[in-house]
């Protein structure tokens, strides 16, 4: 209540905190992190180029509105695409390395929402196509993750668990690289000296895309391959957009009811309730089987199940930041959070897809402190839920709630006695998120 921005972040920055349950690796990958990491893949063999100018080669509407819209600038490819592509084609893309200043700054806005007519439609649009091949190196999304797990490790995060599948990765001619191979390569990254340093504890979901014409057997073989790893993977989880109305919940409600026949060993979080409307996704996705509802905005319009899930069991995961910047609430005063949090159903803070905000988890806690008023218990509370809910084997579970409430106890009595000093070398780092909305600009 007494302190100054700087100070109230620096405090939260250096506070212990629990995990990040709703994490895409994809989008958490800050903007700076994709063009030095791709860059470095050159000693993979990978070499990308990105789309600088537009030469009409193709006719007008030529797919615009298919996954990989012609009209669109810093659309990312590899070297073996570029290849193939026809002259008129080739004359559009440029080698990343060979950019200059201008067309750096414009490949790294590219994949941030950072102005104001930016919103809903930039992010589903025309960032995850951007992308497009950036994705297709293994050693780059590896690299990611280290990335988060150190920032995260700075901020006294000590537990992610990442939506991060193994499919999809080529070598650099275009080969498939099997999944089994990738996850092989995941645990031998995250048992290196620097990860492990981070004091990061990480568990994967895979993920499927619910409105896609196979998602049904998109499902089918997330459940399989989860439970084949399940040392690594944890759970499945159903993104994408649910305005789109091929992703409805109850479509799954066969498919699951086969599933778990076969499976016991598989956990489910779904996105639900990230809507402008109110409808029935949530109660249908606990219908379905959902241990936690990513988002969980329109809740607040269905008064008996929100009577219901008072005290638990179920866990609401929480993106202020997200939502506001895809404008599923127009202002933090119509965020139900509060209510959620203050009439006792489980909540947690976790970052969605922080690279894209340009934000990171102190970020999250900022924004409920100053514009709900957070208590220290309810502080305290977001950050044990993060792990009481967490998928983490139980036995791993206990160890990072005991090593979180050593680690806040410490916290909170060494500030008691000193006050600020006691947090004096704390050094925090924030992005451009918070200096946008808040005019708090640290370093980053």
């Amino acid at each position: 209540s007494k302190a100054s921005d700087r100070e109230l972040y620096t405090f939260l920055y250096a506070m212990p905190k629990g995990g990040d349950l709703h994490n895409h690796m994809s989008g958490s990958g800050l903007p700076e992190w994709w063009y030095e990491l791709a860059l470095e893949q050159k000693a993979h063999g990978y070499e990308f180029y990105t789309k600088v100018k537009i030469n009409n080669c193709k006719p007008y509407g030529h797919n615009e509105f298919g996954r990989q819209p012609y009209l669109l600038l810093f659309h990312n490819i590899m070297a073996s695409t570029y290849e193939d592509l026809p002259e008129c084609e080739r004359s559009e893309y440029k080698l990343l390395s060979e950019l200059n200043e201008k067309e750096v700054e414009g490949w790294k806005n590219s994949l941030v929402l950072n102005h104001d007519h930016e919103g809903r439609e930039e992010f589903f649009s025309t960032h995850w196509q951007r992308f497009d091949e950036l994705l297709n190196s293994p050693y780059l999304m590896m690299e990611i993750l280290y990335r988060n797990m150190k920032a995260f490790g700075q901020e006294g995060l000590i537990y992610l668990e990442t939506m991060m599948g193994a499919k999809g990765f080529t070598e650099p001619d275009g080969t498939p690289i099997p999944a089994d191979k990738v996850v092989a390569m995941y645990k031998e990254r995250l048992n290196q000296k620097d990860a492990r340093d981070t004091g990061v504890t990480v568990r994967f979901q895979e993920s499927i895309l619910r409105f896609a014409p196979n998602a049904e057997q998109q499902l089918i073989d997330a459940y399989e391959f989860v439970s084949e790893h399940r040392d690594l993977y944890l759970a499945v989880n159903m993104v994408g957009r649910e305005d789109n109305d091929k992703g409805y919940p109850m479509r799954f409600k066969e498919t699951l009811r086969d599933l778990r026949r076969t499976y016991s060993n598989v956990r489910l979080s779904i996105h639900a309730g990230e809507l402008d409307e109110p409808n029935r996704h949530i109660r249908d996705t606990l219908m379905l089987g959902a241990d936690r509802i990513g988002h969980g905005i329109q809740l607040i319009n269905d008064e008996e199940l929100l009577r219901e899930l008072r005290h638990g069991p179920y866990l609401i995961e929480i993106n202020l930041i997200s939502n506001l910047l895809l404008e599923y609430v127009e202002d933090y005063a119509d965020h139900p959070f509060p209510e959620y949090l203050r009439i006792g159903i489980p909540v947690a803070l976790s970052t969605d897809d922080r690279g894209m905000w340009d934000s990171n988890i102190t970020d999250e806690f900022f924004v409920a402190v100053k514009e709900y008023n957070l208590s220290w218990r309810e502080l305290t509370q977001l950050s044990r839920n993060s792990l009481a809910y967490s998928f983490v084997e139980d036995e791993v579970k206990h160890k990072l709630l005991e090593t979180f409430d050593e680690r806040i106890e410490d916290f909170e009595s060494r500030f008691i006695q000193r006050g600020l000093s006691s947090i004096k070398s704390v050094e925090p780092i924030s992005h451009g998120f918070i200096c946008d909305q808040y005019q708090l600009c640290l370093s980053d």
